[in-house]
């Protein structure tokens, strides 16, 4: 009895050890988990559980940064109508917030692109309001105002569009960030079908940002745009090795490739490096999922292509691009 005693001793505590360990992962996870607020999710790209979060935070404490991210959730869903009222709503009980005014401007921009010409004019206007308050209240912000130059150079000057209102605007930028000036002064000569001066300021922002990797995505999509698929490619391949880290440059640049159609490999592993780091809004972790798997697709590795579009609805249960992707599978 003794010895037998002695020889379950040590199963015993072995037993207890594990389940401690495995309780205070539990637990860990638990905490982890509960930490996890709405911001993260939109930047982990797990847009169901950021609204089901925003929704229970509203109706139990309504705050102008809740409707602001719940307007968020919705812009990366392309729910540009359930949207907008939240950016409204954030707008209204903070009036002076600079960053709701510009996410309010951002998807009336978005909806107008998706509207006939006579509603797409008004909501034209309202985004240049609404960038402008941006400005107005955060004027040393760089986004805000190369939101506002962008809209410039691309809209019509009954609609308050203008050059010389766009490089007004770059000129302010200079002294914020002056590779975002010279992509400014690029997408202007682009504009105007000069070539040779888009370039060298498409290349002086690579200079300005030390080989930024979102520099050289821009300078990449010029040469998509004009036809330089060569040039494209080594851009897209300095854009992988570039030490200035602009997370959704890696997968802008996926989405480049995908355009073209070319360079499969490289896509994959662009988007690859980009879902192994810390992802950000700005690139949503599904849409990144759906690239990768039409990338998969493309290459003919179907089941690769039908885990990532999986990958994709466990986090935007709705998206309709993972969905379509599940039933060109199919057939």
């Amino acid at each position: 009895m003794l010895r037998s005693y002695f020889h379950r001793k040590p199963q015993s505590a072995a037993w207890r050890v594990r389940w401690m360990l495995a309780a205070l992962a539990l637990l860990i996870a638990s905490i982890a988990f509960a930490s996890e607020t709405p911001q993260d999710l939109l930047a982990a790209g797990r847009v169901d559980q950021a609204v089901q979060d925003l929704n229970r935070q509203i109706e139990q404490s309504p705050s102008a940064e809740s409707y602001n991210l719940l307007c968020r959730a919705e812009f990366e869903l392309g729910a540009w109508d359930a949207g907008i009222p939240n950016c409204e709503k954030a707008t209204e009980l903070a009036p002076d917030n600079a960053l709701y005014h510009l996410w309010l401007g951002r998807i009336y921009g978005e909806k107008a692109d998706h509207a006939g010409l006579i509603h797409a004019v008004g909501l034209a206007k309202k985004v240049r309001a609404e960038f402008e308050r941006a400005v107005a209240f955060d004027p040393n912000s760089c986004e805000v105002r190369t939101d506002l130059a962008e809209f410039y150079l691309e809209a019509p000057g009954i609609i308050g569009g203008g050059e010389d209102k766009a490089l007004a605007q770059a000129d302010k930028i200079e002294s914020l960030n002056p590779a975002m000036a010279d992509w400014v002064k690029a997408r202007l000569a682009e504009k105007n079908k000069d070539r040779a001066t888009a370039e060298r300021e498409y290349r002086a922002a690579v200079i300005d940002s030390h080989g930024g990797a979102r520099e050289w995505l821009n300078l990449a999509g010029f040469y998509s745009r004009k036809g330089r698929l060569d040039d494209m490619d080594r851009a897209l391949r300095s854009l992988e090795t570039s030490r200035s880290h602009h997370p959704a440059a890696l997968a802008d640049g996926a989405s480049v490739i995908l355009r073209t159609g070319r360079n499969y490999a490289l896509g994959i592993r662009l988007l690859r490096r980009y879902l192994s780091t810390k992802t950000v809004e700005e690139a949503p972790a599904f849409k990144a999922h759906v690239m990768l798997g039409e990338l998969f697709e493309r290459e003919g590795n179907t089941s690769a292509a039908a885990a990532e579009y999986r990958t994709a609805l466990s986090m935007a249960h709705n998206y309709t691009l993972a969905q379509d992707g599940l039933k060109r599978l199919a057939q």
